[in-house]
């Protein structure tokens, strides 16, 4: 079991896609998987294709964990996908891992998102004599695709039959002996970008899995597109009509800041947070700490528009991100201070603004409010870059019960109270989409807002009151 001592959001996945003649498409791979551990740290995994059959590797783990030299060099072929999980309800089990082979080991998959919804899924494989007991939403697209593929379909084909059977939010990367297609959902819910490399094409999660490699951005897979790259190159078809709504959280948490969305840095979208955040509510503090490191940027945006300087206060204990040592309980007891350390020389005797990304359940939060307090803070204000979660998520992200969302049922005087701090504020959602620079309408704020872009159906139940 991996121990976390500070839980915070996790999304599902991430998908890597590589093809091209003459590349050494599982090391490209192996690279970009590596600068997307951030979307997934349970297990890691790549399938490449050499023409003429498909070769596999996968584990529990971080992607230098999985991987060595040798394994890389096993996976041959000019064309591959590869996936860092993140892990859901389905469980924390190599079972799990993907890329998942189907057909007889000639097909791959890879899946980054979550599908609310599987019954029609699940009635056609049902029909078709699968047993559908303890498998994943990836594995039902997977054994869907291979069905098509039975009856005589080319790849192409099986997936377009496919595609009208998912519901839900959904990167995908198929893989056959010589031949990778992606597919995007017609929301465009989770990124997913192309670029160029030597001839070759790289198709990644985010575009931080570019830049290691030498890649070349080219644009955004389309919302509901199937992208086929074969030796021919990239042809795009659209399957459904596009609707873009990214999620916001891609900018507020997700991505790495040195990543581009819908043509916007994070980096820079995150520094806007803080400026709105300084420019909605007044605070008189004497310094401005930031819980690292996705707040960084945030931080340093508030600083600038407050005029309150900015000090790095709480530092992060970076290789204790994640170990198979279960701690004992003295140092369980000592919870958040064994990944943040408070310097005492930043906090002691001041009025301390603390910037953040987010509170969901509210309990890492209160943490880090006590420890401040106990590190000598005379007051703390906790300032946080987005609006309060109050709805489930089903597309892909770690937010599945709505009674387990502090601000679902608490109101910003009880959060604030909850947490033990002197000011809690959170940024608007108008100041969030202003910051954002894009309209509103090309973006999934479900999680804010309860309107869900794409039907969550039985999923609905879920839902316990609307606040």
């Amino acid at each position: 079991m991996a121990y976390y001592p500070v839980r915070k959001l996790n999304e599902k996945c991430a998908v890597f896609g590589v093809y091209g003649k003459g590349l050494e498409a599982a090391r490209l791979a192996f690279f970009g998987l590596f600068a997307l551990q951030h979307r997934g740290q349970e297990s890691a995994g790549i399938a490449t294709g050499d023409g003429e059959k498909l070769h596999c590797h996968k584990d529990m783990g971080l992607v230098a964990q999985v991987f060595s030299e040798d394994s890389i060099k096993s996976l041959t072929g000019h064309c591959a996908i590869g996936h860092n999980r993140y892990s859901t309800a389905a469980g924390s089990k190599l079972a799990h891992a993907q890329p998942i082979l189907v057909a007889n080991d000639t097909i791959a998959l890879a899946h980054n998102g979550n599908l609310p919804s599987t019954a029609t899924l699940q009635e056609f494989l049902k029909a078709r004599g699968h047993d559908i007991s303890d498998i994943s939403d990836s594995r039902f697209v997977a054994d869907a695709i291979a069905e098509f593929v039975k009856d005589g379909l080319s790849l192409e084909d099986a997936v377009r039959k496919t595609y009208p059977l998912i519901t839900g939010a959904f990167c995908i990367l198929i893989l056959s002996k010589d031949k990778l297609i992606a597919i995007r959902d017609q929301c465009g819910i989770r990124p997913l970008s192309l670029a160029k490399l030597n001839g070759g094409w790289v198709i990644s999660s985010e575009t931080c899995g570019f830049k290691p490699i030498g890649a070349t951005f080219e644009r955004d897979v389309n919302p509901g597109e199937m992208l086929v790259i074969d030796e021919n190159g990239p042809r795009g078809e659209q399957l459904a009509e596009a609707n873009l709504k990214l999620d916001v959280f891609e900018f507020v948490y997700f991505a790495r800041a040195s990543s581009d969305l819908l043509g916007k840095s994070v980096y820079e979208v995150r520094k806007n947070f803080g400026k709105q955040l300084a420019r909605e509510r007044k605070i008189d503090a004497d310094v401005v700490i930031a819980v690292p490191d996705t707040a960084t940027p945030i931080a340093l945006g508030y600083a600038q528009e407050s005029g309150i300087p900015l000090e790095f206060g709480l530092g992060k204990n970076r290789y204790i991100q994640r170990t198979f040592i279960q701690p004992e309980q003295h140092l369980r007891d000592q919870g958040v201070r064994m990944k943040l350390n408070p310097r005492e020389s930043v906090i002691r005797g001041k009025r301390v603004i603390v910037v953040d990304d987010s509170i969901v359940r509210g309990t890492t939060s209160q943490k880090i409010v006590k420890m401040l307090f106990e590190t000598g803070a005379k007051e703390v204000h906790f300032v946080v870059s987005s609006p309060p979660v109050k709805y489930p998520d089903f597309y892909g992200i770690d937010i599945a019960k709505q009674g387990e969302l502090i601000a679902a049922t608490k109101t910003e005087d009880e959060i604030r109270d909850h947490l033990g701090a002197t000011s809690v504020q959170y940024l608007s959602l108008k100041g969030m989409i202003d910051a954002i620079g894009v309209p509103e309408s090309q973006l999934n704020t479900s999680c804010f807002t309860g309107l869900y872009p794409i039907d969550i159906k039985e999923r609905k139940k879920d839902i316990l009151y609307y606040v």
